[in-house]
């Protein structure tokens, strides 16, 4: 799934699409975004599909605080607490979860997308196949 960026905004109209222009300028494309709001602040988890660098860059150019963790998307049960099994797995072996969404629920199932600290050590923990493997199976 790429890098998530958790994107910290003033909360003020425009802002968020004046970050989407100098993504766009960039180059960079946004596959999938998710945007809430609290007082002042406004928060931004971006999936891009183009280089990391470039999207980074352009955020640390903007003077955006931001958390950069790698993606992955999990399957689970669709009830209510799975993910809270899921967090608990995580963070009982050290794994940060940066951000969450649900991007799909359907047949007793959710989709979730997260963002980790540690991709390697979340898949272990997750019972996901490894990067390595994942690469191996595109070929």
């Amino acid at each position: 799934m790429g890098q998530q960026f958790v994107v910290q905004l003033p909360n003020r109209p425009g802002e968020l699409a004046r970050l989407a222009r100098a993504l766009c300028a960039r180059g960079v494309n946004i596959v999938q975004i998710q945007q809430s709001t609290a007082g002042d602040l406004t928060c931004a988890h971006i999936y891009t599909d183009c280089c990391d660098d470039d999207t980074t860059e352009v955020l640390r150019s903007m003077g955006y605080p931001f958390v950069a963790g790698s993606g992955l998307t999990i399957e689970i049960e669709d009830t209510p607490c799975a993910f809270g099994e899921v967090s608990d797995l995580l963070s009982g072996a050290g794994v940060n979860l940066n951000g969450c969404c649900v991007v799909d629920r359907a047949h007793g199932l959710a989709t979730w997308a997260l963002s980790v600290d540690k991709e390697d050590l979340a898949r272990e923990v997750l019972g996901l196949p490894a990067l390595h493997d994942l690469a191996g199976a595109a070929r």
